[in-house]
Formats: C-alpha cells, structure tokens, sequence
C-alpha cells in the first residue's frame, strides 16, 4: 500500500489522487493529514504539500487543487523526461518538476471548457481552442504518460512495492445515425430521394434506391451481420448507440415508430450492448432527452444507462448533468469529430467532475480516440493513411495500458457513396488490436 500525505483534502485532491493511483495505476493507497503517522510510516509513501515532510517522494503543489472556483490559470509548457508539462514547480527533493495532479485535473476535468472559448459551427468546443492541439499533444494520452512516470519513481526508491499489472483493452462502438439508406423512410422520403437523385444525374443512387425498394438487394446501410461477425470472429466488446429522435435537420433516422426499426434494435441488443444516441436538439431542449431514453427503453424493455451525443453536441457541465438526471451512468462522448486524439489526454475511463459544484459525480466517462468521419470526412485520409493512424493510436494506448475506443457508422461501412475501401480499414483496425493483444 501507498501512503499519501496532504496538508489539506479537498474534493479536488481527493478525486485526482483516485484518479491516479486508483483508475490508472491500480495502486491501492491510503491518505493521510498526520504529519506524525506519515514520518513514521516505514513503507511507500508520498507527500503532496507546499513543503516536504520526511522522507518519501515528494510533489509540491500548486494552488489548483485547494480552489474551489473557476478561474484562468497560467500555464506555460516546459519538457521533462520527453514529456510536455506545466504547473512546475521549484525547490530541493522533489520527485517531479511539476505539480502532476494539479495539471492532470486541469486536463481531465476540463477545466478549459468552463473558461470563455470559440465554439463551431455546432456550438461545440473548438478542438483548435484547445491546450493540448495549441501544444501539440492532443494524439498523445498525457495523463496516464505521466501516471506511468510517477509509477516509475515509485519502483525507483522502493524497489520491493509491487505496481499491480494493467491490460489494454478494446471497445468497439458504433453510432446508427442512419439505420438504412433507403429502408422504412416511408413513401415521401423515398418519392422525394428519387426526384433529388435524378436531378443530380445520380442513376447509380437511383438504380441502387430501386432495386432495394424491390428487395432484389440488401439496404447499404444494414451493415450490422457484418458488424456483429467480426465482434464475434474477434471477441471485441460491442456497443450501438441508437439515434431514436424525431426527425430533424440533423437527426433523419428511421422513424421511431417503425416496427422494422425496433425489431432491428432488439436483434443489435442481443448480441451487443445497447445505448441512447441523443439526438442533436437535445443539448438545448433537455425535456428530448427524456423522451428519447424512455422510447428506447420501452423497446428494450430495461434502463438505458449508456449514451453519446450525437454530432457530439454537448455542453459542459449541462449536458453531464441532464445524463445524471436521466439515470445515465456510462457516457461516450469526450472526443472531437473533426480530429483524432484525446480531448481529455486520457485513455482511460473516469468520473466526471463537476467544477461548478466542485464535486465529482457518478457519471463514468468513456474517452473515445478516432472517429471514422474525423479520418475520411475532415482529415481528408486515404484509407493507408487511416489505418496507419489507428495503428499509431492503438499503439499510444497500449503503450500505457490504456483502452482504445474507436466510433464508426454502420452507414460508413456500406462500400458505396464515397466510403469505398473503409470496411477493409474497420476490419484491419480490429484485427490489428487483436494480434496486438
């Protein structure tokens, strides 16, 4: 066991010290404000204060960690050991330059999204406005780096303490933003898709809409046998996040009331877990939300406890806030859409603290690192460059022991209107984690 000194615990310490030894590195510890106990504790120990206590290795702290407000920090980036840090920190015995709770909470929080920033075009925060895409480490999971550098210093002065070994894992997860193309969009939609297809002298569009309409072919869209063979091929972890909104500007799934539609989604639940894809206008009519889970859940019938944002369209703290609400414990969301990395430097799953409360809630957070539109659609990828890509990620988070989560479409997946090429890249991907694991 780990014995940790603190001069003070406030949420704050408490959440980043779980978060570190307890989340990342499965190290089991104890915390203590007893001076006395701490300098006569003969075993592993660390202290995190304003000055040095003892023997033992030693953090020394910034303010961020005993604040309860929001407000801007100053951050200027050094190096040490290779890695990017900031808060540092000076004096005699310490173990590390830089106050790495203190800059692992600024990064895992959050914080940055709660102080003013540009949004795009969706309202969302601007990966561009972030610190670790302005400091060039957005593709690297700096937090559990810098957990393992710590881990490292620990099994430097106590050789005997024993750093429990980790597991990359792999979950795979798609989002039907679109269950069909063609499929149980009723007789305007598909009237209306005719006439649009055959002003743009799309005959291709046309012939394939035809022959779908007339079952001499299978919908583009309904990847899923091929979805489900390769999770069962590969033994991967599966889940679907459903898009079961009213239709809109930007949610055009089938309709909700569709039998075709719900029988598919039970077929997905049984050989997958299933999740609510909360629908665009969701983050500014909360009142959706509800109603989306209660739909999906009378489907299923049982709670719905996973989400992910569609568009990945969320604010924080309100939208954590209305999940937690909605009985939501896992969400999938923290990611960007236009470019692969971690938006929280982190690959590894962690409660999502509210700094306007000042308090960590329930709600898990699950950091997604590349999305299939991100690599195609904004990055403009050759299906090479894609999968090198992936690998490279893939290769990040093992490193660390991290777990890699990918997002793909099912619609993404149908070899036909521009995404020729890209199911050989999800299968490749899959089979590259495999032989990596």
């Amino acid at each position: 066991m780990l014995l940790i000194y603190v001069s003070k615990l406030t949420n704050r310490v408490g959440y980043t010290l779980n978060l570190i030894f307890k989340s990342i590195l499965h190290i089991p510890f104890e915390i203590t404000l007893d001076e006395n106990y701490y300098a006569t504790f003969e075993g592993c120990k660390l202290c995190y204060s304003d000055k040095k206590i003892s023997d033992g290795l030693y953090i020394k702290s910034v303010k961020l960690l005993y604040q309860t407000s929001i407000e801007n920090q100053e951050i200027q980036m050094s190096e040490y050991d290779n890695f990017p840090i900031f808060f540092a920190t000076y004096g005699k015995d310490q173990t590390l330059p830089f106050d790495i709770f203190a800059a692992s909470f600024y990064l895992v929080s959050r914080y940055e999204e709660y102080l003013p920033h540009h949004k795009d075009y969706h309202q969302r925060f601007d990966f561009k406005d972030s610190l670790a895409y302005q400091k060039g480490f957005l593709h690297v999971p700096l937090v559990n780096k810098w957990a393992n550098l710590l881990a490292n210093k620990l099994k430097e002065a106590y050789p005997d303490f024993v750093i429990p070994l980790r597991k990359f894992h792999f979950v795979n997860t798609i989002d039907v933003d679109s269950a069909y193309s063609f499929k149980q969009k009723g007789v305007f939609r598909n009237v209306g898709g005719f006439i649009r297809d055959i002003f743009k002298q799309d005959y291709e569009s046309v012939k394939m809409r035809a022959m779908v309409m007339l079952n001499r072919r299978k919908d583009p869209f309904d990847t899923f046998d091929f979805i489900i063979s390769l999770s069962e091929k590969y033994h991967t972890e599966l889940l679907f996040f459903i898009l079961f909104a009213d239709y809109d500007n930007y949610d055009k799934n089938i309709s909700h009331n569709s039998l075709k539609f719900q029988q598919l989604i039970k077929h997905l639940a049984d050989y997958s877990k299933v999740g609510i894809h909360p629908s665009y206008a969701s983050m500014d009519q909360s009142g959706k939300l509800t109603v989306e889970i209660k739909r999906l859940s009378k489907v299923l019938h049982k709670p719905i406890v996973r989400s992910r944002f569609h568009f990945l369209r969320f604010q924080l703290p309100i939208s954590y806030n209305n999940l937690i609400k909605n009985n939501i414990d896992s969400d999938f969301s923290m990611g960007y859409s236009n470019e692969y990395g971690f938006r929280a430097s982190i690959c590894t799953p962690f409660n999502f603290y509210d700094l306007e409360t000042d308090a960590e809630t329930d709600l898990i957070i699950h950091p997604f690192a590349v999305m299939d539109t991100a690599l195609k659609t904004y990055l403009n990828c050759t299906t090479d460059e894609a999968l090198n890509i992936l690998k490279n990620i893939i290769d990040e988070i093992k490193s660390v022991d991290g777990t890699f989560y990918s997002i793909w479409h099912n619609n993404n997946l149908c070899e036909s209107f521009g995404w020729e090429g890209w199911s050989k890249v999800y299968e490749q991907m899959i089979d590259y984690v495999y032989k990596q694991n």
